[in-house]
Formats: structure tokens, sequence, C-alpha cells
């Protein structure tokens, strides 16, 4: 049984903080809050609770410098990401703030003579969060938001390496005038986390993950017949057609990959680039790779830092070296470089096969295998033969050709000449073993809702 979270600098392997587990009676003691913070806050209503979401993004712009100061140290992401991250999750709260009521209000239908039915959402009651630590704030208000919008509770499992940004996520909503319990932080190991599912106390999880665990949280709901959402990650698609604006194409296809040192879900982890342009695209593609600034997270022209954790480091080097066994050749990167830090560096593959370990497993780190197409649909064939379907992104100088296509690609959402992103106007959610149900939009704000019907004869 785990006692503790232990946090660590990526970017030098420093101790930053410990965080003591939950025992039995303290979980029993937060799910009684969270049980009277969901009460206390749906009784709020609709106006109210926007009004909170707006001060939970005024608070977050307050405090902007020091929670992605947090997310740096204890993740590695450059800190100019990091004050994006911490801007976009404050646009969050106010773009539902303003929208929320909208989404939620009543449905009504007039039957005439059978009379009048009406649709509410209703909130369900508390939701458990099982959250990662790539973005260690907007994964859990991706979440949180919508989930909490309509009137429902929150309780947070973050991952034990960003044990610090859940805490001071906590208070920014205690600060925002949140009913106590309403957002609460959980410490404790998988098996008592699991275990909650079977408390009625909990009406759902939402979770993003990796396969394993998400399947085990979503078997243990299903069991317990509680509501699931998954994300369980991908190995999205980057195709390029010969027409497409192959400038804009590699420097997008740079950023889709190597952006948070690839440790991204929605992020290009496969580049299927048309046979009559792959050279031209890999020769630009690895010379604007190289131009990548590698170094401190915490210095402002940094582009890239550190992976998360050693071990990570250690996974996504072995996919390398097997897909290596198998025939891949580098043209960038490819070793661990000597010093302090789960650093990797850039690594571009070619003569790499769908078949090869970092094509078939989700590389979560700063690698890009670039593979030869014929045609588009040779590629759409190669898109499809994947475990995963989250998203796919697809460059052309015929928009119209690739949305007509879009249907054939096996995705939760494909991205016509723009690169894969999490925007809360759109929904974000993949089929097969990317998981199911959606964030965002108004999809992510009625998943865990009552849509109750009352019809009046």
């Amino acid at each position: 049984m785990r006692t503790e979270s232990i946090s660590i600098n990526p970017a030098d392997g420093t101790l930053l903080g410990r965080y003591p587990a939950m025992d039995g009676a303290q979980l029993d003691a937060a799910l009684a809050r969270a049980s009277a913070g969901f009460r206390n806050w749906a009784a709020l209503g609709q106006d109210a609770r926007c009004t909170h979401l707006q001060r939970l993004g005024a608070v977050l712009a307050s405090r902007r410098e020091e929670l992605a100061r947090s997310i740096t140290l204890e993740m590695g992401k450059p800190i100019s990401l990091a004050l994006a991250e911490v801007d976009k999750c404050a646009n969050l709260c106010n773009w539902y703030a303003e929208n929320s009521g909208q989404m939620l209000a009543d449905e009504t239908t007039d039957f005439g003579p059978e009379g009048v039915a009406t649709v509410r959402y209703l909130p369900l009651g508390t939701v458990l969060a099982v959250m990662p630590w790539n973005f260690p704030i907007w994964q859990v208000l991706r979440a949180a938001v919508p989930i909490m919008a309509s009137g429902n509770a929150l309780l947070l499992k973050h991952a034990d390496n960003v044990q610090g940004s859940a805490h001071a996520l906590a208070e920014c909503f205690s600060d925002a005038g949140f009913p106590d319990g309403a957002f609460l932080v959980v410490n404790a190991d998988r098996e008592a986390i699991t275990g909650l599912l079977g408390d009625p106390r909990i009406c759902g999880v939402t979770v993003t993950a990796g396969v394993a665990a998400g399947s085990a949280l979503a078997s243990e709901a299903g069991r317990n017949l509680k509501k699931s959402l998954l994300e369980l990650g991908g190995s999205d698609p980057f195709i390029v057609l010969p027409d497409a604006n192959l400038e804009r194409a590699t420097t997008e296809a740079v950023r889709a990959r190597f952006q948070n040192c690839g440790q991204v879900c929605i992020a290009a982890k496969r580049f299927l680039i048309h046979e009559e342009i792959f050279d031209a695209f890999t020769d630009s593609f690895v010379e604007k790779v190289r131009q990548i600034r590698v170094g401190d997270p915490l210095d402002a022209k940094t582009e890239m830092g550190p992976m998360a954790r050693e071990h990570l480091r250690a996974e996504v080097h072995s996919l390398v070296t097997r897909s290596i066994d198998h025939g891949a050749r580098v043209l960038l990167g490819g070793e661990i470089a000597d010093g302090p830090g789960a650093f990797y560096p850039p690594t571009v593959l070619v003569d790499v096969t769908n078949d090869m370990p970092v094509c078939r497993e989700e590389v979560f780190g700063p690698v890009a295998p670039i593979l030869k197409v014929r045609s588009f649909d040779a590629a759409i064939e190669l898109a499809n033969d994947s475990l995963f379907g989250l998203s796919a992104s697809v460059w052309t100088g015929d928009p119209d050709l690739a949305a007509r296509n879009a249907p054939r690609i096996n995705a939760g959402a494909v991205y016509v000449n723009g690169i894969s992103v999490s925007d809360p106007r759109v929904p974000i959610g993949g089929i097969k073993a990317s998981g199911y149900g959606r964030e965002l939009s108004h999809f992510g704000l009625k998943e865990f809702c009552n849509a109750q019907l009352c019809w009046l004869r």
C-alpha cells in the first residue's frame, strides 16, 4: 500500500514535496464533505454557479505565474507553455460562465392535446475525476468545469507527481468562493480510489489515463452501475498529401509532435506522408526539429524541457530501440544524453512500418515516426490500422476532399489543415481503445446529467 506521493523536479531530480496518502477514515470524511458540497453547490442555481465560474477564471488569472511555476517544476513543461495553460483555463471558465446556462436550458415540446413535455438537465451528484500529469491544470479543469457547471461536485484524484498543482488548484476554488467540498482533492493508492466507485456517494467517474488504468476503473464503474467517461490516449495520424502547403505542414507537424515534449494525448504520433513529397517533407521537418531549443524549462526561451519522469523516458526509449531492431532508421536523436534530469532528445525515425512499436503503441514522448504512403486511400487504411481512435489531421490543398473523406477515418475528430486541439466550443474524445464519451462543449456539460423528462398531460 502506497503511503505517500512524491513530487520530483524532472529537470534536475530535486525533491519538491511529499504528500501523505489518505487512510479509509480520511477518504470517508472526504466523501462526506463532497456530498455536502454537492448539495450546496447544486442548490445555488445556474446563474450563481456561472458567477462562481467567472470568479474562478479571475482567480486563475491573478495566480497565473504561481500556477505556471508549479506546473513547470513538477512536470517539466517550459514556462511559456505553462503560462499559456493557465490562460487557457481562465478562458475555459469564462466560456462556460457565459454559455452553460443557455446550453442547459429546459427543452420543451408542446404536443397539443397530448400535453407538454419538458426535458431538464439535472446534476447526478459527486463525480470522481482521475487525472494525468501532462496538463496539471488544464486536464483537471477540462473535466471539472463542465461537470461542475451543470451542478455536480468533483472529487479529484490527481497524478502522484503533480500533487502540488492539485492543491494549488483547490485553493483557487476556495478563493473563488465555491462551497466547501464542491471541489475536493483526495490522495490514495489505486486500490483505494477504485474502491470509491462502490460507494453510493459517488455517481460516476471521468478518467484521462492509459488504457490499462482506464479500463480497470471503467470495469469497476460498470460493476457498480456508475457512469464513466474515458479518454485513454491515441496514436494520431498526421496525413500530408502532395498538394499541401509544405512549409506550413512541416512547421505545424513539429508543433503537433514536440509540444509539451510529445506528452500530449491529442498529438500527431504517426506521420503518413505521400511518396511524391516524402523526401521534401522529411528534409524540411528534420531541419525544423534540429532548431528546437531544449533546456531549462524555467527559461522563457526554452521550447522543450525534460520528460515528466525518468521511467517514462525509459519507456519511450524502449519503443525507439525496439523499432530500430525491427528496421527503423534514426535521422535525429534516439540516444539518452548524459547529465541530470529526464531529458530525451527530439527524435525522428524513417524506414518505419505500421507494425513497429512506435506505431502500434502510444509514444508519449518526443519521437516522430515518418511513414511513406502511395495515396490518400493508403494513408486512411494505415490511419485506421490502430488500436486507437482519438483524432487525426489531414493536410491538403483540397480541403473539400479531406472533409468528404473524414468519415472514413476512425477517430473522434478530424482536423483539416490544422493540428488537433482541445477547445471548449467543440467536443473532445475518442473511439476504440481511446475511450468513450466526450468532454467540452455542450456534450461535456451534459455527460453527467440526468436528462429528466416531465410530461404534463
